[in-house]
């Protein structure tokens, strides 16, 4: 891809083109690059709310492997800031199981974390 083509597909990111409610939405194909709305580049994070909640983020992870989430009600977003072909999965059960479709990298969802227990990230 161009530079051009990088840039715009930039703005139509930031310009809030990009939208999901419990599907997961590409934000083009530039891949994870930095720190976006607090969430590192290389991480997983998780916001309260269906908004980037001012860059404050209520969870980050890094590690591969299974996270249980405890006391998560409600809509949140899912934020896949990892790198390379890195995927994040939700997981109805503890310890990731029952997973859920994979979320590529550089995509989010809005989605009730209720029925949620774990997530899973995956290189």
């Amino acid at each position: 891809m161009n530079k051009l083509g990088r840039i715009a597909a930039t703005l139509t990111f930031v310009a809030g083109v990009v939208t999901a409610t419990g599907a997961t939405a590409q934000a083009g194909t530039l891949g994870a690059q930095g720190t976006y709305a607090g969430c590192p580049s290389g991480y997983v994070c998780i916001y309260q709310g269906a908004s980037w909640n001012n860059g404050v983020t209520e969870h980050k992870y890094y590690t591969y492997g299974a996270h249980n989430l405890v006391n998560e009600y409600g809509t949140h977003r899912v934020f896949n800031n990892q790198t390379g072909d890195a995927t994040v999965q939700l997981c109805r059960g503890y310890n990731g199981v029952d997973c859920g479709s994979k979320i590529k990298p550089w995509t989010y969802v809005d989605v009730d974390l209720t029925p949620y227990n774990s997530i899973k990230l995956s290189p």
